[in-house]
């Protein structure tokens, strides 16, 4: 069986994106690639104005808030990197047993590749000779801030449409697995 991958574009954002833009792309991954009944539930990103659909599971938000609180730890132990996200689905086969070992193999038919740069926050104001102590070094940090913002926001639109054309052009390497959501995992940088 061939493993399908899919390279996003690469996001650049501040420490404080990171928690939206992964939510919004594992989600929309997630439930473009769930075969069960799910009440699908529209949430709005927290900075960005963008909205999304979740598959409205307990247990799927849990898991990629888990796996978004981790990658952000290890933001913070490594700034301004590059770094990928990779989300996994896989089908487990069971390995003839052996005396004392009955193991299952995963064999990975599809793979998603989240490139982010995460800068740290320019810093708004500078240290000044003057007697006025801080001084505002850009001038238009909110125009910045807003300029900036709504360029990530075009750029996660991007990669939002790169993940509906891939999961509705490329099925054919999709296992036969009845009704339920595929096997997958979230693997973050060590």
């Amino acid at each position: 069986m061939n493993c399908e991958t899919c390279q996003l574009k690469e996001l650049e954002l501040e420490p404080t994106e990171i928690r939206d833009v992964l939510r919004c792309i594992l989600h929309t991954i997630l439930f473009h690639r769930t075969l069960s009944l799910v009440r699908p539930k529209d949430v709005d990103c927290e900075i960005l104005e963008i909205t999304y659909v979740q598959c409205g599971l307990p247990e799927l938000e849990k898991e990629v808030d888990e796996k978004i609180d981790l990658f952000v730890a290890w933001v913070e132990k490594h700034p301004n990197r590059r770094s990928q996200v990779c989300l996994s689905f896989f089908d487990e086969k069971h390995k003839h047993p052996g005396w004392f070992v009955n193991k299952t193999e995963r064999i990975y038919w599809e793979q998603w590749f989240i490139n982010l740069h995460v800068i740290k926050s320019p810093k708004r104001y500078n240290k000044s000779s003057s007697s006025k102590g801080l001084t505002n070094v850009g001038g238009n940090d909110l125009e910045e801030t807003r300029s900036r913002r709504a360029a990530l926001e075009s750029s996660l639109n991007e990669v939002l449409f790169q993940i509906i054309n891939f999961a509705n052009e490329k099925k054919d390497h999709i296992p036969a697995i009845p009704d339920r959501i595929f096997n997958h995992e979230i693997m973050i940088p060590r």
